[in-house]
């Protein structure tokens, strides 16, 4: 009878609408700010970083301005985990800042805006000592005033002036850091505008954020993997060309990872800048500018792309400069316990090309996984970062476990033209007295082993079981209504 009741009450709480399992709702983006440390030396940047987790990056605010600081731009690192099938994104966006002299400073209170969410900052107290090696250079000068407008003379009609075009030395171009790459090596590609620090006061950008999309569509190339660098301010940069000093504009740029043998072509683009007049004979009270447009043009590019030498498994071996890193989490291991040992790479080239299954393990040896684990960072003109891949095992047999026959990772190094194979070289040693039978215990803190997957039944039921168990619940509940109703109606008699 105790047992009548206890499946009865069960099937009350499956009919009763707040107990039937509602679906989980999507997991929300997530985002802080995160602010550097509290004592830098003069010659090191101070950085300020926001983190966006759960959803891309779409948009967002510009970092505060700091009293006695130079923002002296910004890198981006994006880390990817894989666990269970399921793929989890972190972005961090950091900006740096170069102190232009020695003291305590203030950072107040500051709010950003990242995808819609308001970020807040309680600010700190920041303290910058001697610098360690040599200074930062110089903070640049301010650009010329530009003038205010066409003013109306006080009296009269303003005589017609007349105008002449200066000179400029400004040109666009689109550069790479390789005259040729291997198929599956990075190409760093960037446009970039300059111009000499006199001709400042002649010259503008124009409509740039509607020119650079049309731009940018016809540098991308159709037969590459395109890592592209994130959203940045673009801000002049002090260069030589030809022994003359220019500021350089950086206005997009992208690692390219070529997917076959065709050629790299990139065509002539335009950028539309404005461009002033200046009057022959200034006149005070006149602007003494007259405003015009010029187009500049850069010159077509293209760079050859070689085929990887022969190999059976050409077309599935990774291109990039990679060092193994490895790890295992304990340092005694005994027969019938889980270990964790983790495969890593770390260098510059196309992670995400790179893949590692699970070997077939031998007798004795069981082993699960992988969770893949993989950051990227972009910064200065490169791209690289670090991809691992976490394994567990569990050996049933005492000895030394060889993972250098198990996992193993045929890579071609750009550098030296030539083809590497990774291999492990840690030797775990497992002790203990062999073990025939299944150990293995759940670990409810592991996403691959929870508690309920030792517990579960595995029964067969009916497919219809839980429809039956509906109808049941809902026949019972009418018939308790009735119920109540037919004892209301007698109590109010």
């Amino acid at each position: 009878m105790r047992v009548v009741l206890v499946l009865f009450c069960w099937i009350l709480l499956l009919a009763a609408p707040g107990a039937r399992a509602q679906p989980s709702p999507p997991t929300a983006a997530a985002a802080d700010i995160e602010l550097g440390p509290s004592a830098i030396p003069l010659n090191e940047y101070y950085t300020i970083s926001f983190r966006l987790r759960g959803a891309p990056l779409e948009r967002y605010s510009a970092f505060p301005d700091l009293e006695g600081f130079k923002k002296s731009g910004k890198s981006s690192t994006t880390t990817t985990r894989i666990v269970g099938g399921q793929q989890f994104t972190e972005l961090t966006i950091t900006q740096r800042y170069a102190a232009f002299a020695e003291g305590e400073f203030e950072i107040k209170p500051f709010s950003m805006k990242v995808n819609g969410l308001t970020l807040e900052s309680a600010g700190a107290t920041l303290t910058v000592g001697p610098q360690q090696a040599a200074a930062p250079p110089a903070p640049g000068g301010t650009a010329p005033l530009q003038g205010l407008g066409l003013l109306d003379q006080l009296f009269g009609k303003p005589k017609p002036q007349d105008y002449v075009e200066p000179q400029d030395q400004a040109f666009l171009t689109v550069a790479t850091d390789k005259p040729r790459v291997f198929v599956g090596e990075g190409l760093h590609v960037a446009l970039y505008f300059y111009l000499r620090p006199e001709d400042q006061a002649v010259l503008d950008f124009y409509d740039f954020a509607g020119q650079l999309p049309g731009i940018i569509r016809q540098l991308r190339q159709r037969t590459v993997w395109e890592e592209s660098f994130d959203e940045q301010e673009v801000v002049p940069e002090n260069v030589t060309v030809g022994g003359k000093p220019f500021l350089r504009y950086r206005l997009w740029e992208a690692e390219l990872y070529p997917l076959n043998a065709a050629p790299l072509a990139f065509p002539a683009v335009e950028l539309k800048m404005r461009k002033y007049k200046v009057a022959k004979k200034p006149a005070e009270g006149l602007d003494n500018r007259l405003e015009g447009y010029k187009t500049y043009r850069s010159a077509p590019l293209a760079v050859p792309v070689v085929p990887l030498p022969p190999h059976p498994r050409r077309d599935q071996v990774p291109v990039g400069n990679y060092e193994l890193k490895e790890f295992l989490d304990r340092t005694r291991f005994q027969t019938g316990r889980t270990f964790a040992y983790t495969f890593g790479l770390e260098g510059e080239g196309n992670l995400a090309t790179v893949n590692l299954a699970a070997p077939v393990p031998p007798v004795g040896l069981e082993l699960y996984g992988p969770e893949v684990q993989q950051t990227l960072t972009r910064q200065n003109g490169r791209v690289g970062g670090r991809k691992s891949f976490r394994f567990r095992l569990v050996a049933r047999q005492p000895g030394p476990v060889r993972l250098d026959t198990l996992f193993q990772l045929i890579v071609f190094n750009p550098s030296t033209a030539r083809y590497d194979t990774l291999r492990p070289k840690l030797r775990p040693v497992v002790r203990g007295p062999e073990r025939t039978a299944n150990t293995l215990r759940p670990v409810p803190t592991d996403p691959f082993y929870r508690q309920a997957l030792a517990a579960a039944d595995s029964t067969p039921q009916p497919r219809g079981i839980y429809r039956d168990v509906r109808r049941y619940a809902n026949l019972f509940l009418a018939a308790l209504l009735v119920f109540a109703l037919w004892g209301w109606w007698r109590a109010r008699r």
